[in-house]
């Protein structure tokens, strides 16, 4: 597992039905490559968080692969049509075949 893995997400706390709301996520992660060397001349293994999904009420909302050329601390905005009170669950997928998940509630009102 990575260390130092953080996700943060911001979603609106309401929404009226049918709005079109954005969404913005980054998560905190270093982001290696698997090109260059460490100090003691050994490559560094690749270690990048390679897709993430946001899933709505269960239904899939976004599913992005991300390549080794994504920065550190990978930042997604996106917007999302919200047609009733739900959860957000959000999924981040390591390349060590660590999951890291968060999830955000929204209101419609």
């Amino acid at each position: 597992m990575a260390s130092g893995v953080k996700p943060r997400v911001k979603v609106p706390k309401k929404a009226a039905a049918g709005d079109a709301i954005t969404i913005k996520t980054l998560i905190s992660h270093k982001m290696e490559s698997g090109q260059r060397k460490g100090k003691d001349g050994n490559i560094i293994p690749r270690s990048i968080i390679n897709r993430f999904t946001c899933d709505f009420n269960g239904q899939n909302v976004i599913d992005v692969t991300l390549e080794p050329a994504i920065s550190t601390n990978p930042y997604v905005e996106f917007e999302a049509t919200v047609p009733e009170a739900g959860e957000f669950k959000f999924t981040w997928y390591d390349d060590d075949g660590d999951v890291y998940e968060t999830a955000k509630k929204i209101a419609i009102g």
